[in-house]
């Protein structure tokens, strides 16, 4: 035990010695670029390279997404599954239709041909307002609608004109309306720019459905073909409404645009 305790007092100084050393002597830092790598279980506090996990961030995986490999079948291989040329008419169809509402229906400055479409619903039938009656400028300010060749419709087409998006408020003077071009106001604009966004989110439903009906009728096709080959046209017809609505939010943020200056 005495003999021990010798051994201890003879180390005592040199063990002081080394703490001081390290106790003075500047950390080391390591730089661990792309991630904050956990400390494995009893070792050094400094992470090491088998316990570096990376973990692949939010935007990474989206870019990785976006990356994908694009789908391009040949239309004619796939006739007897379907028709994918009708497919994207039908598409395509949608946002013509969306291209014609904001055409018709979100005109910031008032004219003659913003009223030719509005849609007059009568006893026998909804007819365009240009078809029921003559439709001219009688001024900056004023637009006049004669209606002497369908006189019963002038009722009906005062109304249309009324609830018609355009702000408008026409009045009828026997079979003459006329109708007063309003001013373009900061609160007219924004009312336009909201119905914009009903328009394309009406199309956006409409490509749904075009593209859920072409898929159910993929699907019905299963037999006889490889689940490889189903998967690469629901795939292609994927990548087809995904086009189209991003086209659609084209045509909206453009028109948006136009509408609120």
């Amino acid at each position: 035990m005495i003999m021990a305790l010798n051994h201890l007092n003879l180390l005592r100084p040199l063990l002081s010695q080394s703490l001081v050393r390290h106790a003075s002597s500047p950390l080391k830092v390591t730089s661990w670029v792309g991630c904050r790598s956990p400390v494995c279980p009893g070792t050094s506090p400094h992470p090491a390279p088998a316990c570096i996990r990376l973990y692949a961030t939010k935007k990474a995986k989206a870019k990785a997404k976006g990356q994908s490999a694009k789908v391009n079948i040949n239309s004619a291989l796939v006739e007897d599954i379907i028709s994918l040329d009708e497919v994207k008419q039908e598409m395509t169809a949608v946002v013509d239709a969306l291209k014609d509402e904001f055409t018709r229906n979100l005109s910031i400055r008032t004219s003659t041909g913003a009223l030719d479409h509005i849609v007059v619903t009568t006893q026998d039938g909804k007819f365009p307002l240009n078809q029921l009656g003559q439709i001219s400028m009688k001024s900056p300010q004023l637009i006049m609608v004669n209606m002497s060749s369908f006189p019963e419709a002038t009722a009906a087409a005062t109304r249309a004109l009324r609830e018609s998006s355009m702000n408008l408020n026409p009045e009828a003077d026997g079979t003459i309306i006329k109708v007063p071009v309003p001013k373009v106001t900061r609160e007219h604009r924004e009312n336009l720019a909201k119905l914009a966004k009903q328009f394309s989110n009406k199309a956006k439903d409409s490509l749904r459905r075009v593209r859920s009906n072409a898929v159910s009728q993929v699907k019905k096709a299963k037999e006889g073909h490889s689940e490889d080959t189903i998967r690469l046209v629901e795939k292609q017809i994927q990548q087809m409404a995904d086009n189209i609505a991003a086209d659609i939010d084209k045509q909206l943020a453009a028109k948006s645009k136009e509408l609120l200056g």
